[in-house]
């Protein structure tokens, strides 16, 4: 850290004694455990853990990128998608993750790091009708990775042939648990205390704006899902209509915010500073702007306006 960062000595010396010398508590149900030391990571919840965190992985996100290995993208060459511990390895062939998997093993001997081989896993994209059912052994320190036809990734389903189909159901039986857990708990309430809880949990849809290869029937058993859940919280009838009740509540209705959602993403992506993001989505072949303008019933010209 001393060489690498700007940090003042003092400061860094701050932070070698504090985490040299902290205790630990675990309090279950106003019980306490005994005191132990916290022999490596971060303190959970610390203002300072993700910056340090952060610092840790510098180096390895580094070693990676400079490689030159891996998906070339608008001539850049993108090998690592990375959000705290979470970390997903691209490239184009075997041979070259290989030598990427060999980068986080050198980076892991060389810092005391230990990964979780349980959980890293071997996903292989489609190309086209190419089907690839035979590959030689990949292996991560030792443990060979287990292939998977799609993995969750901070929470979204991605699949080797790119459908949305399985992310869309995990959000609707989501979105059935959260409708019938506020049916139970608040059925004595008033419809306006109901119409406010329906709003917070029940309209988030999330990763939503980044569905856009699905089937109509797997998107459409989440929009009836979506409807019966609010017909259900406020005792309507079964059939009752869903724009009218809706308009009646004042309440957004599936479509609605699926295109918030989108537009949202479009305007974050149009000033954002992230070149590659920018230049993937706004490429012409890209699938989002299809299916964007599909959700919004109108021409690329409109999408801009509505940002």
């Amino acid at each position: 850290m001393e060489n690498d960062t700007s940090t003042p000595r003092e400061v860094i010396n701050l932070f070698r004694y504090w985490y040299a010398h902290q205790t630990n508590q675990v309090r279950w149900a106003g019980a306490h455990s005994e005191v132990y030391r916290l022999e490596c990571g971060v303190r959970q919840g610390g203002l300072t853990s993700p910056r340090l965190f952060n610092l840790y992985m510098d180096e390895l996100i580094a070693g990676l990128s400079s490689s030159n290995i891996g998906c070339s993208v608008g001539g850049t060459t993108v090998n690592n998608i990375s959000y705290a511990d979470d970390m997903v390895l691209l490239c184009p062939s075997i041979s070259a993750l290989v030598k990427l998997l060999k980068v986080c093993e050198d980076y892991a001997v060389a810092h005391g790091l230990r990964y979780n081989t349980s959980k890293s896993e071997l996903l292989v994209f489609k190309a086209g009708n190419k089907a690839f059912d035979e590959l030689p052994p990949v292996s991560l320190c030792g443990a060979a990775l287990k292939r998977v036809t799609r993995f969750k990734y901070l929470g979204h389903w991605v699949t080797d042939n790119l459908q949305d189909d399985v992310d869309i159901e995990r959000e609707r039986r989501a979105l059935a648990v959260r409708c019938n857990m506020l049916s139970r708990r608040f059925a004595r309430c008033n419809g306006n205390v109901k119409i406010t809880l329906f709003k917070a949990f029940c309209q988030t849809f999330y990763t939503c704006s980044l569905w856009t290869n699905y089937t109509k029937k797997a998107f459409n058993a989440l929009r009836v899902q979506y409807n019966n859940g609010f017909r259900m919280l406020l005792g309507l009838p079964r059939f009752c209509s869903a724009s009218g009740m809706f308009a009646e509540a004042r309440t957004d209705c599936f479509g609605a915010i699926i295109r918030k959602r989108t537009a949202s993403l479009m305007r974050r992506v149009r000033d954002g500073s992230n070149s590659l993001v920018r230049l993937v989505l706004e490429s012409p072949a890209c699938a989002f702007w299809k299916h964007w303008d599909s959700v919004h019933m109108g021409s690329r010209g409109l999408v801009y306006r509505l940002l």
